[in-house]
């Protein structure tokens, strides 16, 4: 099937069109909203290197994790809070932002902020709550479930275009392996591309240990780089970085975030693949 490009809109008046032929797409930024102030640190930054490099960039940052391994883990700071937060780096950095829901009753606030709604991979199957993103008109980003296989894909973009959704993105996060682990098949990208859709490679979920420190994920960072280089050597529209000026004192997925100050370097050797690929 031929692939239809998405179109973003952006608090700067100019769309992000996502798709073959296009450049580059990066969603970065903390697994969870922490406070308003690393939020901006992430922001900023990320604007500036991606521009620079001719990226196009979403920022991402979840209101509110409501997967969390422990009850007692951080989730974020909530619907109303998270989304006031995320207006506010919308407008101030002019681009645009991302986020999870949960339930149908968050889709109404989220869509009045979001310029793509997610859908957690947990809930990837969730047929009202696709329905409910998709009849927003806003681009989805359904990110595809450690336990469903690429072809299983097909069903939920059928879903969305079942109610007139047309914007439909699909991302790859690494298929269950065993206990505590995952494993990325390369060709699940291939595959979820042929539903017309563009596919999306997030390199650091993929690395993510699930439960694997006890009452928390763990994460291989060090294979980010690798993973990521890989999918774009295979063909992907774009790519999701969990991103944290320091993530050891991250308050959600620190293992399986990529540092700050090293992502502008890894963003280099990225192109240099899609270029040579291409």
């Amino acid at each position: 099937m031929t692939q239809i490009a998405v179109t973003v809109d952006t608090p700067s008046g100019t769309p992000l069109v996502v798709g073959s032929g296009q450049p580059l797409l990066l969603i970065g930024g903390p697994c969870a909203l922490e406070s308003e102030e690393l939020a901006k640190t992430v922001a900023g930054r990320m604007q500036d290197i991606c521009t620079r490099l001719g990226i196009y960039y979403v920022f991402k940052a979840s209101f509110d994790k409501a997967n969390r391994t422990s009850l007692t883990s951080y989730r974020g700071p909530g619907l109303v809070d998270g989304l006031a937060t995320l207006a506010k780096i919308r407008r101030e950095f002019q681009v645009p932002v991302i986020s999870d829901i949960h339930d149908i009753s968050q889709v109404t606030a989220a869509s009045e902020v979001l310029d793509i709604i997610q859908i957690p991979a947990f809930l990837c199957r969730q047929t009202d709550l696709l329905i409910a993103a998709a009849k927003t008109g806003k681009p989805v980003n359904v990110k595809k479930g450690q336990f469903v296989s690429p072809w299983d894909m097909e069903n939920a973009v059928t879903k969305i275009r079942a109610v007139g959704g047309t914007k439909i993105i699909l991302t790859e996060r690494g298929a269950s392996f065993g206990y505590n682990n995952l494993v990325v098949d390369m060709r699940s990208l291939p595959v979820m591309r042929s539903f017309g859709c563009p596919v999306i490679f997030d390199a650091t979920h993929s690395v993510q240990l699930p439960g694997g420190a006890g009452g928390c994920s763990g994460g291989q960072r060090e294979f980010i780089g690798p993973l990521a280089k890989a999918a774009v050597a295979v063909g992907v529209d774009g790519l999701f970085m969990e991103i944290h000026p320091n993530p050891e004192k991250a308050l959600c997925d620190g293992p399986n975030s990529i540092p700050l100050n090293q992502i502008e370097e890894l963003l280099r050797q990225i192109l240099k693949v899609r270029n040579a690929v291409n």
